[in-house]
Order: C-alpha cells, then sequence, then structure tokens
C-alpha cells in the first residue's frame, strides 16, 4: 500500500542497501519469462520450484517473508514500485536465508512482460493503494484491465486473493472480477478470522490495531469474457455506506473522501430545513 511510505532511519544509504542485498533482488524479471521456477532454483539443486505466487505491492516483505519460510519448494516473488521498500525486503529475504524469495522493482502494470502464460500459481494483493477517485481507478490493481492481464499468466486454476480493509474496495473488486470473467471462491468479512493462521502484511496488522476488519476475497479465472465494457462506478464514494456519521472505522487513503462527503451532506441538510 503506497499510501504508507517507509520512513528511512538515520544513515539509510538506499543505493548501498540495494547493492548490499543485490543477491535477492532481479532487475531483469523479462528474462526470465516463462521460466523462473528453474531459473531461480537453488544452487547445486536439481529440483525446481513446484509454484511461482507473487505478492504484488510487497512493501517491505512481511507476508512474503512468511509466505517463503512456510513453504520452501515453492519461489515467492515480491513486486513493489518504490526502492525503498525492496531494498528492506531483500534485506530480510538475505538475513532469513530465503533463497525461494526474490524481489523485484515494479508495478501491476508489468507484470505480462515479467512472466510467461500460465506461469503464476497465485497473485497476493495485500491491502492495495484504493485510489479512491474515479480519475484514479486505472492504477488499482483490481481494476477490469489489471485482472484481465492476470488472466494471462495464472495458470489453470490459479487465483487472485485480495485482502482490504476498505469495504468500498472490496465491493468495487467484485465487480471488476465479475467483468473480467473470475469466479470467486471466498469472500469474507472477516477474513483473519476464517483464515487465522494466514501469513499477515504489515499494513494489516497496523490497520487492524486500528480497529481494521480485513475483507478477503480469492477468485480463479472461469470462462473467457471476451471484449468487455467497463459498466462499474469508478468512484469509490460511490460504495460507501449511505449513513456516513456511524462509520466506526474509515479505510485508509479515503479519509478525505468521507470527510469531504460527510461534509457536504451536513450542507445540504441545513440547506434543507
Amino acid at each position: 500500500m503506497h499510501g504508507m511510505h517507509a520512513r528511512l532511519p538515520k544513515n539509510f544509504v538506499l543505493e548501498e542497501r540495494l547493492e548490499k542485498y543485490a543477491d535477492a533482488i532481479e532487475l531483469r524479471p523479462a528474462s526470465l519469462a516463462g521460466r523462473w521456477a528453474e531459473a531461480c532454483k537453488p544452487l547445486g539443486s536439481d529440483i525446481a520450484f513446484k509454484e511461482v505466487r507473487l505478492d504484488l505491492g510487497c512493501g517491505k516483505g512481511h507476508f512474503t517473508v512468511e509466505s517463503a519460510r512456510r513453504e520452501p519448494d515453492v519461489l515467492f516473488i515480491g513486486i513493489d514500485g518504490e526502492p525503498i521498500c525492496i531494498a528492506y525486503a531483500a534485506q530480510k529475504a538475505i538475513e532469513e536465508g530465503l533463497p525461494n524469495m526474490v524481489l523485484v522493482p515494479g508495478t501491476g502494470e508489468q507484470v505480462v512482460g515479467m512472466f510467461g502464460p500460465g506461469e503464476v500459481s497465485r497473485i497476493h494483493l495485500n491491502f492495495p493503494t484504493p485510489f479512491p477517485r474515479k480519475k484514479e481507478a486505472g492504477k488499482r490493481l483490481v481494476i477490469l484491465e489489471r485482472l484481465l492481464e492476470y488472466r494471462r499468466v495464472l495458470s489453470p486454476g490459479g487465483e487472485v486473493v485480495l485482502k482490504t480493509d476498505s469495504q468500498p474496495l472490496r465491493d468495487f473488486a467484485l465487480t471488476q472480477f465479475e467483468l473480467a470473467g473470475y469466479d470467486v471462491t471466498w469472500q469474507s468479512d472477516d477474513a483473519r478470522g476464517e483464515r487465522p493462521n494466514d501469513p499477515s502484511s504489515e499494513y494489516e496488522e497496523r490497520l487492524s490495531a486500528q480497529g481494521a476488519c480485513v475483507y478477503g476475497v480469492s477468485a480463479t479465472p472461469g470462462a473467457d469474457p471476451g471484449v468487455v465494457i467497463q459498466t462499474a462506478e469508478l468512484s469509490l464514494a460511490e460504495y460507501l455506506p449511505d449513513n456516513l456519521q456511524n462509520m466506526d472505522y474509515v479505510p485508509h487513503g479515503m479519509q478525505g473522501t468521507v470527510v469531504n462527503l460527510r461534509n457536504r451532506r451536513m450542507h445540504e441538510a441545513m440547506r434543507r430545513r
């Protein structure tokens, strides 16, 4: 979630960190498209990884590290657009001694160029930035265009797993999964309660401590939808509840939107008196 920027500690030099932990970073991901599982197998091993999974928007790598630690025969690739996050995540991968974890600088728009058809078994979207305004909707990791692209790299039976504190983003995502021809296999208003043993991201831990619910959706590509036209409301404000005054928790990244709507509705009510 890029709404939470990593803070630099004193004397932190980004270039030095990236160089020091370069063994866990892949700067030419397109060169490995279609052969990640084989190319990234540990030195001295004759066995390729059984799966390739993505943590798209991995942040500082908390979720990726824990996932890689639990399943050493799966290759976990953390992708993030912030070099600082890549540096932190790569440091964790090296210090934890995780040969099945690789970090890639990049964004959701670049996934198709990084991986071959059917190469990825799962894409994790952990608390992605909501980009609530209509004009920013194209940046969402669950927008129709991205979901259609994910279909190209997902293996048969592969899935996209979304977790978020944002009910509006979750509801918007459901419209996009439907348009993109995905079948929803799991949906929850309490993902942590239903799946307590799932690895958590730093964003989940931080926002849960502030009172957030964790919404979850898993979806797998179904029949090819063919040519699709976007029909959903693109502003996340349209997915907010009617009674904003009674919202106990405002999703991260939507505080300004909610404040503006509350003020607008209050002024409209005053004018009607």
